[in-house]
Formats: C-alpha cells, structure tokens, sequence
C-alpha cells in the first residue's frame, strides 16, 4: 500500500458536546464561536458537561477533523495519516478507534501519565463555543516523528496540515514537518485556528516564523481580522487582508502562497501572490443548520481532498464548500457514511 498523502499533525481531543443555558456561558465567560483553552476556573464544567442527558463523545480536535472529512471525501483507504499525542485511559481508546473507523492511520503518541486530551463543546442556540483541556495532548514530542513509521510517513506526505492549535504544543514538531516539505516539494499548510494563536506574541511569533515554509494558510474572517489588529495593520477588510497574508516572504521565492478564509455564509475570500478571488458557499436554511462545530474544519479536508487530487482552486473551494454543507447539518464534525461529490 502507498504511503498516506496527507498527513495531519496536532492536538486528539475527544469532544464532549451538549447543549446548554446562557447561565453556563455566563458561569464560565464563554463566547459564542470561540475556542479557548481551559484554566482552573474552567474545570467544574467538563463534570457538569458529562452530566447532561443529551452529552455526546465525539472524536475531536480541529486537524483531526479535517483529517477524518479528508479520508471520507476521498473514499479511497490509507490516503491521510494523523499524529498526536494521547493518554493510556477510555478517552485515548475512544480517540485511536474513531482515527481507524474513518480509514485514517493513526500514528499516536502515548503519555502513559496524562489523561487524553478533552475539549467541552458547549453549544447555545447552534453556535458553538470550545473549551480545551489539552492533557496529553501538549506533551507531544518531535522526537516521535523519528520513529521508523512515522518518519516514512512524514517523508512520503504530499500534504501536511496543522491547525494553529498545535503551535502552543511543538513548534519544533511543525518546523521538521514545514521543512521536509520544503525539501520534498509538498505542500505545507497551517490554520490560524483562534484569535488567541494569533493575540498571544509567543504564539505569534511561531506563526511568523513558519509562514515562510507556508504554502497554504487557512482561518476566517474572525482570526484574519485578530490577527490584522495584532499586527497594527489598521482594517477589518477580509480580503485587504488575506491579500497581505498571501504576500509575506516565502522561503522559495518562486512558490506563491495561498491564503483561504472562510466566512460562514458569505463567499470564502482566496488570495494568492496578492491576487483575490471569491468563492461561493453553499447555501442553507436556518432549519438545515444543526451545529456549526467543525464546519471549518470540513472546510479544510474537503479542500485538501481536492488539492491532493491535483484539482484547481475553484475545485479545492467546492469541495471544501461541500464538506462543510454536510457536516453543518450534523451534531459535532460527524458526516453520513459517503458523500455525495466525486472529484
């Protein structure tokens, strides 16, 4: 069998998803759509979480997701791998079977004296606000992509893809990985993921000093507007500044990177060596919508699906548009068994 295409490298979580009152949002500080990562005040709600009666398990983290839409969209086995980092407990089991369910190879790390990384998805009115108990998810080490199997996987990738959660767990482990593509000639992408990757400096700086290796970067209109005011750049024009994204420094000064933001409902804006397009979405009726957790996520691993096939931009959106259509109308980033696009 070939090696993986695509390889997704970041935080398992296992989403543990109900819906709740404004009370709970107030309690905690949470924000509609937003993702945050949990502190001491935050603990008492994975138990209250637990205890509701609809609560829901679900495989999760952000570059999991789009792993798993990726595998589902191509419908062909062992095309995406996925590494990170899980505990030796029920939640890290729970985490390894779903990778496998949905035809992707993990390639987990074990921490054997940290519990598995865990994520409340606290949904209010269909929009939806994480919390995120990393565990032993931030304790992945770039020291396991030398492990003989993950090291072929790594170099045999044409894709690799991290969201810019994975930034605050190994840096180290992205500048192996964005510099292999580099020297391989695949394709390394990131995720500006939340506006704290982009408001936090340490977090920032990692960002930065990646984007040069950065052939395509995704985020939304949210994280792209953080990420203009952490900067100093004065707009809140969306394609303003995806264009200034798109024309950072690369490494290669031949390569042109693609910047892809998304904007719910309204046309995902692309900018490519200064040049934008916008791409239409699908449309759906406030009834179709159940649940806008992972719907960027989907995004993502349709797009990929797409970019592995060798398809152009317009393609990448409408799969990428497609998969976050199916996801939107499920509970968490789950999807029927087959979709409904061939590439």
């Amino acid at each position: 069998m070939a090696s993986p295409a695509i390889l997704g490298m970041g935080n398992p979580l296992l989403d543990i998803s109900a819906d709740v009152t404004q009370a709970v949002f107030d309690k905690y500080g949470l924000q509609p759509g937003n993702a945050i990562l949990a502190e001491e005040k935050h603990m008492p709600l994975y138990g209250e979480m637990v205890a509701k009666p609809d609560v829901k398990y679900i495989a999760g983290g952000a570059t999991q997701n789009s792993i798993r839409v990726a595998q589902w969209m191509l419908q062909e086995p062992g095309m995406t791998a996925y590494t990170g980092c899980i505990g030796d407990d029920d939640y890290g089991k729970k985490l390894a079977a779903a990778a496998a369910d949905a035809g992707v190879l993990g390639l987990f790390m074990v921490d054997k004296s940290t519990a598995t990384g865990k994520c409340a998805v606290t949904i209010l009115d269909k929009e939806r606000s994480l919390t995120t108990d990393l565990g032993a998810a931030n304790n992945y080490k770039a020291t396991h992509l030398a492990v003989p199997e993950v090291k072929k996987v790594l170099e045999g990738a044409k894709i690799i893809y991290s969201a810019g959660f994975f930034i605050t767990v190994s840096p180290d482990s992205m500048k192996i990985a964005s510099e292999q593509m580099q020297k391989t000639g695949g394709k390394y992408c990131m995720n500006l993921s939340a506006p704290f990757i982009v408001q936090v400096p340490p977090f920032r700086a990692v960002l930065e000093d990646r984007m040069p290796y950065c052939d395509y970067l995704f985020g939304n209109e949210t994280e792209a507007q953080a990420y203009a005011e952490a900067v100093g750049w004065e707009t809140t024009d969306v394609p303003f500044i995806a264009t200034r994204l798109s024309l950072m420094a690369m490494a290669n000064p031949d390569k042109k990177r693609t910047v892809v933001i998304t904007q719910g409902a309204d046309p995902t804006v692309v900018a490519i060596g200064g040049h934008v397009t916008l791409y239409p979405v699908l449309k759906l009726s406030k009834e179709q919508l159940v649940d806008t957790n992972g719907a960027g996520d989907a995004f993502v691993g349709g797009f990929l699906a797409a970019l592995v096939k060798g398809k152009d931009i317009a393609a990448c959106c409408k799969a990428g548009a497609y998969a976050a259509s199916v996801v939107i109308q499920q509970s968490g980033c789950t999807y029927p068994p087959k979709p409904e696009y061939t590439f």
